[in-house]
């Protein structure tokens, strides 16, 4: 593409800066200091999270000056612009928690607010933190434009006595302290040393988890999301990614061309065989959502169920992401994948090449201490599970990567709290019992509101050596960092009259990650009528504002807690208005 000679007949930009009538619109262009080249190319809006809420986004706004130079070496106008985070590190274990999921949503409306806003003709859109990953992906998706992720990478791991530590090591360690097995002094030396460097938690948690995801669903650059936020080499992934969107653009290649069911279930394999976050459960179908592809809990369970767990990562495992990164990334998992036949490789990629074409350039191979062989894996199903039964009829995710069969299956009598406070509080007291089964409930997206993660919770039961001899279930969320038998997304949910709301202290719970059940010793009768006498939703607090508005909008946990009617109701694609 020639600099200055584009052809916009096709792209949205043209509203803004073709023809006499857009003379208003040009000047604004030429006060930023743009050239009538400059606007006569393609524009390219480089979206990112940044801000100083936390190490996960503070490297984001210098990652994206690489991305607007690659952009203008091949001949497009790149608008940088910045859109919300809320970092789970900081707002977890305390009311903040109830902004993370909500946060997805508007990372995905106002990013597409601001395309829509300014007619921009692609995305290139950096993300750090949890739920800026797949609210960035969710609309490159709605807005079906040329598109390219890149994650801003994870942080360098902590060292402490000989030993890489992470944000999960400090969780842990307030169990410790408060179980009398840490001092002062030790906690403060291990909070200045845990997070040396910006960047996103280092661990398979849900950012790292994701980040995977953007590579193999072919949204990312290969490799793109393997360097450590500090590494100044991701500088060539940003050129290379700006470049990369100029080039789908020429080819228009759009999102939608990229995610698809084949390219979802591709995702889903990489989330399984290392070890990932269960909050995939929940992304996979709100970006699959935004395509109008029916993609649910059930189906990413389905994937996880037969995908081998083979990549040694922490929460489960001993590793980080950046020695995922120095063993090959995931391009050298996605080839195991392959070598078992457990990949699409006819899928297309931000590259324009498939995703077999991707893999036939990749050279690396597993070393078989980060990454094992798909032939011998640490496990031979996926470190996530999907569950089911008459507590969760429309299914619960528990993650057990790391987890000896006989620690799969659980049975004890519930220990009911009403929210996340309470069952802090009775575990920091001891006021609970080896054996039991902790029920969190009224957590879920609507009665929370905003599905909380319970961090706080399952690490001060680690850290009190209790992780194996309690479970936990809720219809809140789980961390990527947890630990134990912890089950999340419990669903109906409990402000929705799911049977989580009926439970009662003393029932006991069967929760059996090898054959997917998650019951009560109940029967049918019995939770009729205690269905029937149900005095109906805890009531809450957040009676306006933001989060009153996602409580009356998000949907099931079963179909990605998403808030709009998605890609099967729009009357509209952006990129054709």
């Amino acid at each position: 593409m020639l600099k200055g000679k584009a052809d916009k007949t096709n792209l949205p930009s043209r509203h803004v800066t073709e023809g006499p009538s857009r003379a208003p619109h040009r000047s604004y262009f030429y006060a930023m200091g743009l050239d009538e080249d400059d606007i006569a190319q393609p524009f390219v809006g480089v979206a990112t999270c940044w801000n100083e809420a936390a190490p996960c986004n503070i490297s984001l706004n210098r990652q994206a000056q690489a991305v607007k130079l690659g952009v203008k070496a091949a001949n497009g106008t790149p608008r940088e612009f910045t859109t919300i985070t809320v970092t789970d590190g900081i707002a977890m274990g305390h009311e903040g928690m109830r902004s993370s999921l909500a946060s997805r949503e508007a990372i995905a409306d106002t990013v597409e607010l601001t395309m829509r806003g300014h007619c921009y003709d692609a995305i290139v859109g950096l993300a750090g933190c949890d739920k800026s990953l797949p609210g960035m992906m969710m609309a490159m998706v709605r807005l079906n434009t040329p598109s390219v992720f890149i994650y801003g990478g994870s942080i360098l791991p902590g060292r402490l006595n000989g030993k890489d530590v992470t944000v999960q090591d400090v969780f842990e360690a307030v169990g410790q302290h408060q179980a009398g097995n840490m001092s002062d002094a030790e906690l403060e030396i291990l909070e200045r040393v845990a997070c040396p460097s910006a960047g996103a938690c280092g661990g398979q948690f849900t950012a790292n988890t994701m980040a995977c995801v953007s590579e193999a669903i072919g949204l990312a650059l290969m490799n793109s999301s393997g360097a450590p936020a500090p590494y100044e080499s991701r500088d060539q992934y940003g050129e290379a990614s700006g470049q990369a969107v100029m080039n789908l653009i020429a080819k228009n290649i759009r999102a939608r061309d990229i995610v698809t069911r084949k390219s979802l279930e591709n995702a889903a394999r990489v989330v399984a065989c290392t070890g990932g976050s269960t909050n995939a459960g929940l992304h996979l179908p709100a970006i699959a959502h935004e395509a109008g592809i029916d993609f649910d809990l059930f189906d990413v369970c389905d994937i996880f169920h037969d995908t081998p767990y083979f990549v040694d990562l922490k929460p489960g495992g001993q590793y980080v992401a950046k020695d995922l990164y120095e063993a090959g990334g995931v391009p050298v998992v996605l080839k195991e994948l392959r070598k078992a036949g457990l990949i699409h490789e006819d899928c297309m990629t931000a590259t324009g090449r498939t995703m077999g074409e991707e893999l036939d350039m990749i050279k690396g191979e597993a070393d078989n201490k980060v990454i094992y062989s798909v032939e011998n894996p640490i496990t031979k199903t996926g470190g996530v599970v999907g569950l089911k039964g008459n507590v969760a009829p429309e299914g619960a995710i528990v993650k057990v990567a790391g987890m000896a069969t006989q620690e799969q299956t659980f049975v004890g009598p519930a220990r009911v709290f009403e929210c996340e406070e309470d069952a802090f509080e009775a575990v920091k007291a001891r006021k609970y019992e080896e054996g039991e089964v902790l029920v969190i409930r009224n957590e879920g997206p609507a009665g929370g509101p905003g599905m909380r993660e319970m961090l706080s919770t399952t690490a001060a039961l680690s850290g009190q050596g209790m992780g194996k001899k309690v479970a936990l279930i809720t219809d809140g969320r789980f961390s990527g960092a947890t630990r134990g038998f912890c089950v999340g997304h419990v669903g109906p949910e409990a402000a929705h009259g799911g049977p989580i709301a009926l439970l009662q202290d003393g029932d006991v719970i069967t929760i059996n990650a090898i054959t997917g059940e998650l019951s009560v010793d109940l029967t049918d009768d019995v939770l009729a009528e205690r269905k029937a006498n149900w005095t109906g939703a805890k009531p809450t607090i957040y009676a306006s504002g933001a989060l009153w508005k996602y409580a009356q909008l998000v949907g099931s946990t079963r179909l990605g807690a998403v808030t709009h009617p998605g890609a099967k109701d729009e009357k509209h694609i952006y990129m054709d208005l």
